[in-house]
């Protein structure tokens, strides 16, 4: 039985993991796909505290390597059913696999509503990004597409107007949904051009570089040209499978606070899968640590 059984291995279920083997509890990251969860779309990442740049693949490399040199054992697997046996969990995975724990910490993460338009997702950190804060940079002086018209696109789009020669927002409805200070401040500044009632319906490329998109409108079909493309149409969480261990808000993420508590004695969560206000890679870590001693301090009986 493992003291700590970590559910995803990204940023917060990799620092979760590092935290709880360097209080001496051994621990098991559980990830289903590939170590550094959204992290690894990022090309470079400049906004990690002591590493003046790296990629988000490097980032997740470098924390992979440090739980595997503290002693985290992993397993490659998708968790479909966490069990609530009281002083024990049952970790469940789609091929089979039954793991016992003392606690549970949930980390597994969002992903990026995507267009669902042919070779999006090879582009993606090569022409699609999906965060200003940690992409805006390799486009200043350039023009940007941002997809989307609510108050996450909007505030993208404030950020890359700052460093963008031009944003050119797409939106699919007839009227942005953002709130209207936003828009407020967002259009009114002159390098900022707004489209309603537009449908991206193919993405452009040029010997495999990011050339603009195609677009559909009532008047027609015509070419975006853009260095660019910010897709911010909203993040699906996936705790749909935990919803009876953890309270979920109304977007389906995890009701929990910054203790990462939940309504299950021993099973916590940690990283973007929960409710809060900022995501990003130093606040996913955050939780991780928060959430780890949490669990130290549970099955210690503090």
């Amino acid at each position: 039985m493992y003291d700590v059984i970590v559910v995803g291995g990204g940023p917060a279920g990799m620092t979760a993991a590092l935290y709880a083997q360097r209080n001496g509890k051994s621990s098991l990251v559980i990830e289903k796909a590939g170590f550094g969860g959204q992290i690894t779309h990022s090309p470079k990442v400049e906004n990690f505290p002591g590493m003046l740049s790296l990629s988000g693949n490097e980032l997740a490399d470098k924390m992979l390597e440090q739980i595997l040199a503290q002693g985290a054992e992993i397993e490659i697997s998708a968790v479909t059913e966490i069990r609530d046996l009281g002083d024990k969990k049952l970790v469940l995975t789609e091929d089979g696999g039954s793991f016992e724990g003392k606690t549970v910490i949930i980390a597994s993460g969002v992903r990026h509503r995507m267009l669902g338009l042919p070779g999006e997702e090879d582009l993606v950190g090569e022409g699609i990004s999906f965060c200003a804060v940690c992409d805006g940079d390799f486009y200043a002086g350039k023009t940007v597409c941002v997809a989307g018209g609510g108050n996450s696109a909007l505030q993208e789009a404030v950020l890359l107007s700052e460093k963008c020669r031009k944003v050119i927002m797409l939106q699919d409805l007839d009227f942005f949904t953002g709130e209207g200070k936003l828009q407020e401040v967002l259009f009114s500044r002159p390098n900022v051009e707004k489209h309603t009632g537009v449908r991206i319906t193919g993405l452009v490329t040029e010997g495999g570089a990011f050339k603009g998109v195609n677009i559909s409108t009532k008047e027609g079909d015509s070419l975006v040209a853009c260095d660019g493309l910010f897709v911010a149409i909203g993040l699906i969480p996936e705790n749909d499978p935990f919803r009876t261990l953890a309270d979920l808000n109304s977007w389906g993420y995890f009701d929990s606070d910054e203790r990462c508590l939940t309504k299950t004695p021993g099973v916590f969560v940690a990283g973007d899968c929960r409710s809060k206000g900022v995501r990003q890679v130093t606040t996913a870590v955050a939780d991780g640590a928060t959430a780890a001693l949490a669990a130290c301090r549970y099955i210690n009986g503090v």
